[in-house]
């Protein structure tokens, strides 16, 4: 699983993450909610050494990645949907899910079926430039873009964003499909109370750089944890 402890991170004089701890386990959906600016994308940045941290451990499968660089934290198996999506414009919908490439072996450089199988929408545009695709198409393709590198974790960062309800649930009956299979650990940070509620199988909430609110997902305290939400 994934295992971070006492965190640090600063940015300037400015301390944003103050002694975080979370574990994101196989098979599970864990949910990280919290207003805009509350530390969720610098605590996500830090899990992928985009950022340097102060204090404290990230650890993936036993294996200690606190000081270790992107690419091979990418290459152990780790995978982020950025906010934003930050699809390729240019590239066809098929290129843009051969970027993914990057950090795997030769052999294995090809998009699995599953990908195509799991949207559909994206078999029927490969030839379609990533830009000329809708909001909720780009999203799914960001997802996909993250499965074919064959991730053992999975984060997502705000994937419901400006995106339409019917696609965000497909997007929900992706990412319960693949925590289901019991392989994979998922990390899913988001505003949008109603779709952690129905994946969480365990939450946590962040505000002022730290956690003040987890638990598992059938014990969420709605008025609880909206009060956190809400600006």
């Amino acid at each position: 699983m994934l295992s971070v402890k006492e965190l640090h991170l600063f940015y300037g004089a400015s301390h944003c993450l103050r002694g975080v701890s979370l574990d994101v386990r196989p098979g599970e959906v864990t949910c990280l909610l919290g207003r805009n600016g509350v530390g969720k994308t610098s605590l996500l940045r830090a899990i992928f050494g985009l950022e340097p941290t102060a204090r404290g451990s990230i650890s993936w499968r036993g294996k200690d990645v606190t000081r270790m660089p992107v690419y091979q934290r990418a290459r152990l198996g780790m995978a982020l949907v950025p906010q934003g999506r930050e699809i390729f414009p240019r590239l066809t919908v098929e290129e843009n899910l051969h970027t993914g490439y990057s950090g795997m072996d030769k052999i294995d450089r090809h998009v699995p079926n599953e990908v195509w199988s799991l949207f559909p929408v994206l078999d029927e545009m490969r030839s379609r430039r990533g830009g000329d695709l809708s909001g909720g198409q780009q999203q799914q393709l960001a997802i996909a873009r993250a499965l074919v590198t064959r991730p053992g974790l999975l984060v997502l960062d705000e994937p419901t964003e400006g995106i339409q309800p019917s696609v965000i649930k497909q997007i929900e009956e992706v990412i319960r499909m693949l925590a289901s299979r019991g392989e994979m650990a998922i990390l899913l940070v988001e505003q949008y109370f109603d779709f952690a509620r129905r994946l969480a199988d365990s939450y946590a909430v962040m505000e002022g750089g730290r956690l003040v609110v987890e638990g598992r997902g059938e014990d969420m305290d709605e008025v609880q944890v909206r009060a956190y939400l809400t600006v």
